[in-house]
């Protein structure tokens, strides 16, 4: 879930899943897989990077330094110990 602010200032919590697209033009307009529209004073910015952060901590999307965080964990010399022939194209 995300928080939002409707154009009255009330607060409210969305459901990042369940956002089809957004619009800003000038008001930030969120598009529901349901169909339905929600205004909100957030900028189109500031609901992608929201909705981002709320698919990463779900482990949907990689945070950006997960690949070479990854890589770390893998010694250089695994990769070499395989016998060229042994490696599969």
């Amino acid at each position: 879930m995300i928080q939002l602010t409707r154009l009255n200032d009330d607060g409210f919590a969305l459901n990042a899943d369940l956002i089809r697209y957004v619009e800003e033009r000038p008001d930030t307009i969120i598009t529901l897989t349901t169909g339905e529209r929600v205004t909100v004073r957030e900028s189109l910015q500031e609901v992608i990077r929201r909705a981002v952060s709320y698919q990463r901590s779900k482990h949907l999307l990689p945070t950006p330094h997960a690949s070479a965080a990854c890589e770390s964990l893998v010694p250089a010399t695994a990769a070499s110990s395989i016998p060229a022939g042994d490696v599969q194209g």
